[in-house]
């Protein structure tokens, strides 16, 4: 633990701050806790007072529970199984945050209310419910990553169990505290030559979640370790598994992350008959178990938002979790996985299915939520200075935080609807080798307007794929349609509203080898115009913007570092240093040794992407070519001589990429990095750089005379210095995803010679205009590819006579990730699209 001066300081002023006045009184003490007298400020839901740090390199919020009239929350570092600068919160009404000086740390992230002994258990610590007391359990009577809780099969009333996430097991007596190993944590086990996730017991590694009902206990972990897991997303990983109190039966093997049931954090109230659910995920889709105790497990599948969860190690998953967030009267549950908010149905059951739903996208990393005073409370993992496997050429030589911290972020109730657009996707059969009559597992067939299917029949013979739908979610399923593919055939199946069902599956009359895959969206009602929030950014045109370099500091220090300076397309000019506190004032620092460090290591990398006539060319650390739409010309200027950021981590293990005018999420490589990514809105705005500090998201490329009132704009009080601040998926608010670009113009092309991938998912009014500038008929073939690491596929073939042009306009249900143009002889074209 730092051991901070322990010296008060105290301010009686008044300032005009956000549009409303405040009294204030900052106070840091020894561990680091910042106090503010009165209302305490916030931006996008975010309070930046409540942020937390640690001295390890990531501090996730592994829980979230509101328990004895408090909030509590828990924080974690990676790998630390007996103990760490982590600490136990507890927040009241007020908002007024308190550091547990019973705090031992550690890799935590279990959670459960023990009903009949009136205590809440959150990590290491048992907590009363009357008078909020607070139990520390040493990590030396119980070693480990605690992950999971759940209750006991044969003492519910007198025991608890605990799992950690290197398979210890242990059973807690809920009266004295004093564990009883049942399992070693396999970390006093561990070899210096096995990796750090290692654990003996069950295949799979990285434990996430725990559960029992039905006379068993749940456990599931999402990763392996090995160390083809640490650079691939495909390979065998993961396993859910259950003990009977015996002994120990590995149910599947993919990789899963929550269990829990209808019961929530307290365990199901029908523990013999109420079902158990799980939630897991492997290369092709999400995956969703559910538990009869009779006929034991069945699974169905989702499409995922987000592919930056994936990776075969695990880490990039977190805490994914299925909490109610209604009241104990009405109960609503809402589910976290790959991106997306879901509603989840407490009656999810195999003979009743129905009612699972997307609601809408997100890019903060969530490690646990609930609701409190009426608000929903998600625990966010936000600014790793680890980084972990996470780094690109694109992002030069720039180092992580100078110190991990994340926060808590408060909305409103219906928040989760209101984010991005629920696009997603996913497959039951990629590239696979399926049986005559085979049936696929069953996935999610309503939610959105627009749905369609990609089928690629990868065998040498016809075959006719049957596709049947459970209607009610009752499991009787009926036919809908029938395919027929030839050998080596694609298809694009695009479904009408009268084609309706909770589930879909599909049954091929013959084996084959053979891709099916689903892409579903709505409409993108946001229009070009940023929401008025972003007032101030300054336009791309702009001449004398006030940028600034951004580095969160380290050393305890707490605040983020502010190289500030005039910026334009042409170049950047420091003008001064400054630093941003926790609340919110901009001050004017000399600090030649931090200037000096973020000249070196913050500075923003020149020419590590391409703008071409025809698009931007992105080469990856694979050397894979990309290409992506462009926007306003000058951003050209700008991205080249290093004047705008391009490539930032903002969410741990996962980055942000604005390339000439438009926010992606972008996965990290070990997720297969631009493979999957995906646009997040489309701006005309001269960001210089952006960062992640206490939860917000800030960026920098001000106006240098905007002096308007908007609460996101903090600026110095010499005016030198400006910054703008609110949460990543404000983002989504900036206007949605528009381009320009493709994969060809004015070039020489081969025949037969496929151009380079062109991202087209997840855009709408798509329309494509391909000329033929030689003086022979050319045939195009039109390919796709849905996935981003599956097959291409043809869309469709157009011939073009020479010096003439195709023009056309995809459909409204039209989507796939990539596209591609293929010429059956050598010419000189264009291809390009027009994104609107």
């Amino acid at each position: 633990m730092i051991k901070a001066v322990n010296t008060y300081f105290f301010c009686l002023v008044s300032i005009l701050l956000f549009g409303f006045t405040l009294s204030c009184k900052d106070k840091i003490d020894e561990n680091g806790t910042e106090e503010k007298a009165d209302k305490y400020i916030s931006l996008s839901g975010i309070y930046p007072h409540l942020a937390m740090y640690n001295l390890g390199g990531e501090c996730g919020t592994g829980a979230v529970v509101p328990w004895a009239n408090k909030l509590w929350v828990i924080t974690y570092s990676p790998h630390q199984p007996n103990g760490s600068s982590d600490k136990l919160y507890a927040i009241n009404s007020d908002l007024d945050q308190e550091v547990r000086e019973e705090s031992i740390g550690g890799t935590p992230a279990n959670r459960m209310v023990h009903q009949e002994s009136n205590k809440l258990f959150i990590g290491p610590y048992a907590i009363n419910g009357d008078d909020g007391k607070v139990t520390a359990i040493p990590y030396e009577e119980m070693p480990g990553r605690h992950t999971g809780n759940a209750r006991h099969l044969t003492d519910p009333t007198g025991k608890i169990y605990y799992a950690t996430m290197e398979e210890g097991f242990y059973e807690v007596d809920v009266n004295t505290l004093d564990p009883i190993t049942l399992y070693p944590d396999a970390n006093a086990l561990r070899k210096a030559k096995d990796m750090a996730q290692f654990g003996p017991l069950l295949p799979g590694a990285h434990g996430k979640g725990l559960y029992s009902g039905q006379g068993v206990m749940v456990y599931s972990n999402n990763g392996e370790a090995n160390h083809a897991a640490l650079g691939k997303f495909d390979v065998e990983s993961g396993s859910l598994s259950e003990w009977d109190g015996k002994d120990w039966k590995v149910v599947r093997r993919n990789q899963f992350v929550e269990v829990t049931g209808p019961g929530g954090i307290y365990g199901n109230k029908d523990p013999e008959n109420d079902p158990i659910w799980a939630t897991g995920w492997d290369f092709k889709s999400v995956l969703v178990g559910v538990r009869n105790p009779k006929t034991g497990w069945d699974y169905y599948r989702l499409p995922k938002a987000s592919h930056s969860y994936d990776g075969a190690h695990g880490w990039n998953t977190e805490w994914p979790r299925i909490r109610n967030i209604g009241t104990e009267e009405t109960p609503e549950f809402l589910m976290t996985m790959h991106g997306m908010f879901w509603h989840f149905p407490g009656t999810f059951r195999a003979n009743n299915s129905a009612g699972i739903r997307p609601r809408s996208s997100y890019l903060k990393v969530i490690g646990d939520f609930s609701r409190w005073n009426d608000q929903l409370i998600f625990g966010c993992d936000d600014s790793a200075e680890k980084e972990f496997l996470n780094t690109r050429k694109q992002k030069g030589s720039l180092i992580g935080p100078g110190q991990s911290n994340s926060n808590l972020w408060f909305t409103t109730l219906d928040k989760p609807d209101e984010l991005g657009p629920n696009t997603a996707e996913g497959a039951v059969w990629i590239s696979e080798e399926i049986r005559a009559n085979e049936l696929s597992e069953p996935f999610l067939f309503t939610g959105w307007e627009k749905r369609s299917a990609w089928i690629k029949n990868e065998g040498n013979s016809t075959v006719t794929f049957n596709f049947e739908v459970d209607k009610k979610g009752d499991g009787n399923w009926t036919s809908l349609k029938t395919v027929e593919a030839s050998a080596g055939e694609s298809m694009h199946i695009m479904f009408q509203d009268n084609e309706i069902g909770e589930w879909v599956r599909i049954k091929p009359n013959k084996a084959t080898k053979a891709t099916v895959h689903f892409f579903y969206g709505d409409t993108d009602n946001r229009n070009g115009q940023p929401n008025g929030m972003f007032r101030g950014i300054a336009d791309i045109s702009d001449r004398n913007a006030i940028g600034g370099l951004l580095w969160a500091l380290g050393d305890n220090r707490r605040t983020l570092g502010v190289l500030a300076g005039n910026v334009s397309t042409a170049g950047f000019h420091e003008t001064g240093f400054y630093e941003l506190d926790s609340l919110l004032n901009l001050v004017k620092k000399e600090d030649d040794k931090t200037v000096q460090l973020m000249r070196d290591k913050v500075a923003i990398p020149k020419n590590v992407v391409t703008t071409d006539a025809a698009s931007v060319l992105i080469v990856d650390d694979q050397g894979r070519r990309w290409r992506l739409p462009k926007g306003n010309d000058a951003y050209s200027e700008g991205m080249d001589n290093g004047a705008l950021r391009i490539c930032r981590e903002v969410s741990t293990e996962r980055d942000l990429l604005n390339c000439s005018g438009t926010f992606y999420e972008l996965p990290a490589e070990n997720a297969d990095g631009f493979a999957k990514i995906r646009p997040v809105s489309s701006h005309n705005m001269l960001i210089h750089d952006y960062a992640s500090y206490r939860g917000l998201f800030v960026l920098t490329g001000i106006e240098d005379d905007f002096n308007g009132n908007n609460e996101h704009v903090i600026t110095s009080k010499d005016g030198k210095a400006k910054v703008w601040a609110g949460t990543i998926d404000d983002l989504w608010k900036l206007g949605k995803p528009v381009g320009v670009g493709g994969p060809w113009k004015d070039t020489m092309v081969r025949a037969d010679e496929p151009s380079d991938p062109y991202l087209i998912g997840f855009y709408d009014k798509k329309s494509i205009k391909i000329s033929n500038l030689s003086n022979k008929t050319v045939t195009y073939k039109i390919e796709v590819e849905p996935i981003g690491h599956g097959p291409w596929m043809t869309y469709k073939e157009v011939t073009v006579k020479g010096g003439e042009e195709y023009n056309y306009t995809f459909p409204d249900n039209f989507q796939s990730r990539w596209i591609r143009i293929v010429a059956d002889k050598d010419c000189q074209a264009t291809a390009q699209l027009e994104y609107r």
